[in-house]
């Protein structure tokens, strides 16, 4: 069993892989990495939760547009109506409507968890 110290916003983790997967980790890591960064540059105070919440909610959009791109490919339907491809590398632009959304949704996701904890 592999295992890595990646930096995700300025705090280490330990992390265990497979044999073999470390340098794969690392590069997803510095991915998160990107988006963490991306987020601070939307303004706003987070902790470290908050701030991987809200570059988890980045990454998990642009997996949903990227499926909904692969679906009207196989649909065949012609790449001219899908939405653009989204770039891997380079972190979002500063938005500030989006770290607002992002901030909501983060409220209520934190709601719901406080909820189930409840019962």
């Amino acid at each position: 069993m592999g295992q890595v110290t990646v930096r995700v916003g300025g705090y280490s983790h330990p992390v265990s892989c497979e044999d073999g997967q470390e340098a794969h980790l690392i590069a997803l890591a510095a991915e998160v990495d990107r988006r963490v960064a991306s987020v601070k540059t939307m303004g706003g105070s987070y902790g470290e939760p908050r701030l991987l919440l809200l570059a988890a909610l980045l990454l998990a959009d642009e997996v949903h547009d990227l499926k909904v791109e692969v679906a009207q490919a196989r649909a065949g339907i012609p790449a001219s109506t899908s939405p653009a491809p989204v770039a891997a590398a380079p972190a979002p632009a500063a938005d500030p409507m989006l770290a607002e959304r992002l901030a909501r949704v983060a409220e209520r996701i934190e709601g719901i968890a406080t909820d189930l904890g409840k019962g």
